[in-house]
Parts: C-alpha cells; sequence; structure tokens
C-alpha cells in the first residue's frame, strides 16, 4: 500500500474538532517517518483513565501523556482514530507527583486479591471514589488541528517549549471504535459474547496501532517508561490488563474500575484490556533468576477444565524460554494469560489466547505443545524486551519469535522433529518475493507487512536464523542469542526495566560478527537486505561433482555446503568465486545439504 497524502488548510480552533468534506479515506496503519511534531518530545508516562461500555462498544475517558522536550517545539504530534470524539485538550501542571509502584500500593499476591474482588464478597474489599476531573487540575485548554483523513492530530502550545522541559496535558475523548474485522491481522477493539451470553471484550491492534482506541504518540521508537491503566467497566465483569493490579474501585452503582500498573516500558500496541466474567488460575514461578512472581490465567468459566489442562504448559514454556533467552523481563509485575475471543496477541505481561486449547494452531499438525502461546510467549523476549525502533525491522519481532517453536520442537522431540518443523516454514515462504524481508528506509506497519514480504517476515526470518545456526556452529548460534536479549548478563537480575532497549538489524549483524568473530555482512545482505533467495548449480559429470553458488547481484556468498558421499558427512567450502570442485566415483551416491540447513531455492 502507498501512502496518499492530504493537504488540509485548517486554523487553531479551540472547541478541538474539525470537520472537513471530501477527505482521503484515513489509512489505517502505525509508525513511518518520524516528523518533526512526533521527534520533538519523549513520552515517559501515559495515565489512562478509560469507561468501555459493552452496551453499546463505546469507549470515554481521559488519557494523561507526561513527556519531556527534546526539540524546540510549539506543537506536539498526537495519533487518534477520527471516529473518535475529542472533548478537551488540557494542560496539566508539569510538576504533578507520577504514581510509582512499591509494595505499599500494589497488591503483594494479585492472585489472592482477585479472588476476592471476583468472589461472592468482593465489595468488602472495593473502595468507593468520585471519578477524577481533569478540569479540576488544569493550567489551560489547548488548541488542536484535527481532520477525517488522518489519525495524527496536533497540539499547540502558546509558546515554545524549550529541550529538557517537562509537560503533561490530558486528552478527553469519546466515542465508538474501530471494530476489528479479523482480529488479530487486522485489528482494532473485539467485542463478543461468551457461550452463555455474557460480554467478552479484547482489543488487537498491533499492525493497526493503539491510536484506534486511545490517544498516544503513534511511533515505535517511543515507549512510556511506565503506564497506569484504570478501566471502568460493568461490575459483572472480571478485567485484566498489563502490569500489576493496585486497586479496584467503585466509581458508581453497577460499575467497577479496575487500576493496573506496568513499571516497566511498554510498546503502545502492547496496552491491552480482557474482560469477561472469568475464573483464574494461578501458580507461583521460580525464574531462572531466583525471583518468584505469578502465573495468572484468565478464563472463561466454561472452558476451566481445558484450562487446568492447559496451565502446566504455561510454566513449561516459560522455563525453556529462559534457558534459550534468558530470565522473563517482566518478574516483577507478572505473567499472564487471558482467554481471547480471537487467535492471540503478546500483550507485554498479559497475552491474549484463544486458539481453542490445540496444538495444531500455527502449522496445521500437532506440535506436541500449544505453538500459539509459545508463539506469543516468546514475543515477551522479541518485541517487547528487543523492540524495533523501526517497522522495518519488524522481522526481529516475528522472525526471532517464529524459530521459538521450532527450537522448542527440538527440545522435546529432537533434531528430527526440529528439522520437520523448518521444512513447514521453508513451504510458506513465497516461492518469489520481491521485496526483501529487512529494508533500510523507514516502514509503516502496513508497508512493512504488504505483498511477498507479510509472510516471509515471519517464515524467511525463522529460516535465516536456521542457517546462521548453522554456518555459526551451535555454541556461538546460542550464545548470539542470549547476549542479543541481554548484552549484558549482569543485566538478567534487573526487574526495573532496565533490560529493554530499541534494536536493529545491523545490531544483530555487529553483536553476531563480534561474537563469532567472522565477517557477516555478505550473509545480511544476501539474506534480508534484497529479496531473492541464493541458488546452488549442482553439475555432476563423470567424476567430477562441482557446485556453484549463484547470487543475485553477484554478491560475494563463502556459504559452506555439506555433502554426504556413499553415508559420509564432509562440509566443503567454496573458493573465492563460489565454487565447490570434488572427484568422485561414478557410483558414488550423494545428497547435497542432507540435514536441509541451507537457505536457498528449490531445485
Amino acid at each position: 500500500m502507498t501512502h496518499r497524502l492530504c493537504i488540509v488548510a485548517a486554523v487553531l480552533i479551540s472547541s478541538l474538532t474539525l470537520k472537513l468534506s471530501a477527505q482521503p479515506a484515513l489509512i489505517i496503519e502505525s509508525g513511518g517517518v518520524l516528523t518533526p511534531e512526533l521527534a520533538s518530545y519523549n513520552v515517559h508516562f501515559y495515565d489512562l483513565d478509560i469507561t468501555l461500555n459493552p452496551a453499546d462498544s463505546s469507549v470515554s475517558g481521559h488519557v494523561g501523556i507526561h513527556f519531556k522536550v527534546v526539540q524546540p517545539t510549539d506543537r506536539i504530534a498526537l495519533a487518534l482514530d477520527p471516529r473518535l470524539d475529542i472533548h478537551a485538550v488540557w494542560r496539566m501542571a508539569p510538576e504533578r507527583e507520577l504514581p510509582l509502584l512499591n509494595k505499599s500500593d500494589s497488591f503483594s499476591s494479585q492472585a489472592e486479591h482477585l479472588s476476592m474482588v471476583t468472589g461472592s464478597g468482593y465489595s468488602d474489599h472495593v473502595q468507593m471514589l468520585p471519578a477524577r476531573n481533569p478540569e479540576d487540575e488544569a493550567l489551560m485548554q489547548l488548541q488542536v488541528r484535527r481532520s477525517d483523513s488522518s489519525r495524527i492530530f496536533y497540539v499547540h502550545f502558546p509558546e515554545t517549549l524549550q529541550p529538557g522541559s517537562r509537560e503533561s496535558i490530558t486528552v478527553s475523548y469519546s466515542g465508538r471504535p474501530r471494530v476489528a474485522p479479523r482480529a488479530p491481522w487486522d485489528g482494532g477493539m473485539v467485542w463478543k459474547t461468551t457461550p452463555s451470553g455474557d460480554p467478552w471484550v479484547g482489543v488487537a491492534v498491533q499492525t493497526t496501532g493503539a491510536w484506534l482506541w486511545w490517544p498516544n504518540k503513534d511511533h515505535p521508537s517511543d515507549r512510556a517508561d511506565s503506564v497506569a491503566i484504570s478501566l471502568t467497566m460493568p461490575a459483572d465483569l472480571v478485567v485484566a490488563s498489563n502490569g500489576r493490579l493496585r486497586s479496584v474501585t467503585n466509581p458508581d452503582k453497577g460499575w467497577k474500575s479496575w487500576h493496573w500498573f506496568v513499571s516497566t516500558p511498554i510498546n503502545n500496541y502492547n496496552v491491552t484490556v480482557n474482560a469477561a466474567p472469568y475464573e483464574i488460575l494461578s501458580d507461583t514461578y521460580t525464574s531462572i533468576a531466583g525471583d518468584e512472581m505469578e502465573l495468572l490465567f484468565w478464563i472463561l468459566p466454561e472452558f476451566i477444565e481445558q484450562g487446568r489442562e492447559l496451565f502446566p504448559q504455561f510454566a513449561e514454556q516459560l522455563r525453556f524460554m529462559e534457558q534459550i533467552a534468558g530470565p522473563y523481563p517482566f518478574r516483577a509485575d507478572k505473567y499472564g494469560v487471558a482467554h481471547a475471543p480471537y487467535l492471540g496477541m503478546e500483550h507485554q505481561t498479559l497475552i491474549a489466547y484463544g486458539a481453542n486449547f490445540r496444538n495444531d494452531n500455527l502449522f496445521g499438525r500437532n506440535t506436541g505443545f500449544d505453538d500459539l502461546h509459545q508463539h506469543e510467549l516468546a514475543h515477551e523476549w522479541w518485541g517487547n524486551m528487543v523492540t524495533a525502533w523501526d517497522w522495518r525491522d519488524f522481522w526481529i519481532h516475528e522472525g526471532f519469535g517464529t524459530y521459538m517453536q521450532a527450537l522448542y520442537a527440538e527440545h522435546l522431540g529432537g533434531m528430527e522433529v526440529y528439522r520437520d518443523m523448518m521444512g513447514l516454514m521453508r513451504l510458506r515462504m513465497r516461492p518469489e518475493a520481491d521485496l526483501e524481508v529487512a529494508p533500510r528506509q523507514s516502514m509503516t506497519s502496513v508497508e512493512i507487512t504488504r505483498g511477498t514480504r507479510g509472510g516471509d517476515v515471519y517464515y524467511k526470518g525463522a529460516m535465516v536464523l536456521h542457517t546462521l545456526r548453522y554456518y555459526l556452529g551451535d555454541d556461538t548460534f546460542f550464545r548470539v542469542l542470549r547476549r542479543f536479549a541481554y548484552p549484558d548478563p549482569g543485566l538478567e537480575h534487573a526487574t526495573d526495566g532496565s533490560p529493554m532497549r530499541f534494536v536493529t538489524t545491523d545490531d544483530f549483524l555487529h553483536l553476531a560478527e563480534q561474537i563469532s568473530g567472522r565477517d557477516l555482512h555478505w550473509f545480511f545482505e544476501v539474506y534480508l537486505r534484497q529479496p531473492a533467495l541464493p541458488g546452488l548449480i549442482v553439475d555432476r559429470s563423470q567424476e567430477l561433482l562441482q557446485l556453484q553458488w549463484e547470487v543475485p547481484g553477484e554478491r560475494s556468498f563463502p556459504m559452506p555446503v555439506q555433502i554426504r558421499i556413499n553415508g559420509e558427512i564432509t562440509t566443503f567450502i567454496p573458493n573465492e568465486n563460489g565454487i565447490i570442485a570434488l572427484e568422485i566415483s561414478d557410483d558414488a551416491h550423494v545428497e547435497i545439504d542432507p540435514y536441509r540447513w541451507l537457505l536457498k531455492k528449490s531445485p
């Protein structure tokens, strides 16, 4: 999909909503070029206070946005779906104290508290508090420019904001957000009903953008250091979200507000809500770092037995991921799973799970484990902790996340099972791909997943890691994986969010080169920076076997090839022309790449 530019003449107004006629269609995407109005500030805290009403599929409330100015500016860019009305944007006192998470203001056992507030005696444990009105705390109402054709709106300040200064604004808004046409791939709010007819609510906005349901700075390069999430919904629902539960209050008869707090940085699209008349399964898990944390599973009552059967897999898969990539990053909060009305999504500390408790969700065959859960769990490391700061490097989320299923299959069933799964991934690659997996130019979420690139971000990305493992050897490859997650082993004991960071494809390249001591530019250029696969031309005549790599652009490609001759495997390294030549007898039985390590064109 190509961008369509919309040039709109607008005047500053205080009523905040400018409706224009004959607008181009709204493009549902996230990220892209970092404009001056986005680059001028960094968000460090969001304060969401939102009411969600399943009766009319509406949202309303206000979002506080606390940010630091990094470039002089008199306006900033935010994003919100034009379907949703902005009632006011207030400038708040910049020195307002931000909430901190500590033992005194969060529950030591979320499972224990959840059992209180969801049981018959919950009213004894729920505070009665009035709703907060941001206008009471505001310094002034700010001017806004927006249009019907863009998610972006501009907030104007009466003076130039200076670098280093801190500002706080609150956006009051309401409306009926976009309903996801096909969650999680084409996202938005998800309003469903349980088998018993009760509301069942979720959200999935990874590739579409969190701006579909709450106002924020829409760019993957900026994630808040922490987020407070207060969600008000009908009192008969259990409401789960990211982070730790701090309190539950009753703002009005028939309604409850659930106050959650995320103590570590979080991507906007990971902020989530899951609501239903859930039951909750819980356990205590001890990380390889020695920390104890809670495992929680919010599940519909109708599926409680299936949930109990699946629940032990969470700890087993979590243990494996810790052994491969290091300790679970969000031990200060929890590891949670919410039964969702769609397939799944990797929302930080509360992944959405809707895979029907089967083991064949992703690959169409019984893998021996719940592969959907394992995939979303893998994103807690690849995506949620280690994050691409531009959508162009999205393969680091999805290629790495997909490859973890093959490694887990190997862990459970051995190398032959691993090879079978990698074979499935190879079959899912686009045979005539015309777009590279890791482009160098900035990308929106739509651009990185369009055309032949979409599936290859997952499956070719995983195959690239598979072949890199072959080239580097297991010891080096798994050391690279571990250090890509945690560059400093000392960070493996941190629970304050300090291990979280932004990365690029080149970061992975340089780390792999540093640890292996090898030049890998040729590998990354051929497999990730252009679309065509290398070809291996085989010529066998009389007593000579010759293999030659054929690479787009005549690039260097010194990839070794394993050849099995009469049952014996030998690895051969191409010469400077990419050729392997050897003498063999006429009756020799020859197999090239017998273990299917090489990512190359099919014969």
